[in-house]
């Protein structure tokens, strides 16, 4: 018998999408049915109940796409944005934070999203990465705050070994 993999904890996770909101079409549709009913007008019972369940199906389709493609999750290992994941050892650096006050835009801000989107999707905040690699990518959540503060803590803290001497005294 094997033992079981231990299980990763999220740091931080956003879901993409929540399946409640499936459910207000139909309670909508329902609504208006009720205050049919209460104004002694004939309710259209056919149509309300159409409406609702196309509702429900369309807003559910919508829900998994944005589940799987707009998810994000943070464990102590890796980084997983959309469909795409990446390991937190080949993260080297996290830049600051745009500067809302400036004019130019930051080297970071062209780089690539990760996932599969072509960008950084909407209502989404990107959050310039150096990959050790030497490459740049972009991050993103919908909390960018909360987000920056778990990866900046889940990433292992540079040492004194890890930078270079710069004074010119070896050591």
């Amino acid at each position: 018998m094997s033992d079981p993999q231990p299980e990763c904890t999220a740091l931080f996770a956003e879901p993409g999408g929540r399946w409640r909101t499936v459910a207000y079409g139909p309670i909508l549709c329902g609504l208006i049915l009720v205050g049919e009913l209460v104004a002694g007008s004939p309710p259209h019972w056919f149509a309300l109940i159409f409406c609702g369940v196309l509702i429900a199906w369309f807003v559910a389709l919508q829900v998994v796409a944005a589940r799987r493609h707009v998810s994000v999750e943070l464990t102590e290992t890796h980084l997983r944005e959309g469909t795409e994941s990446l390991p937190l050892s080949s993260i080297a650096e996290i830049f600051p934070a745009r500067d809302e006050e400036a004019w130019d835009d930051e080297a970071w801000e062209s780089a690539r999203a990760l996932g599969e989107l072509t960008g950084v999707p909407r209502r989404r905040t990107g959050i310039g990465l150096r990959l050790s690699g030497g490459g740049m990518v972009q991050a993103w959540a919908k909390d960018h705050k909360s987000f920056r503060a778990a990866l900046t803590a889940a990433l292992p803290q540079p040492t004194v070994d890890d930078h270079e001497n710069t004074d010119g005294v070896g050591r």
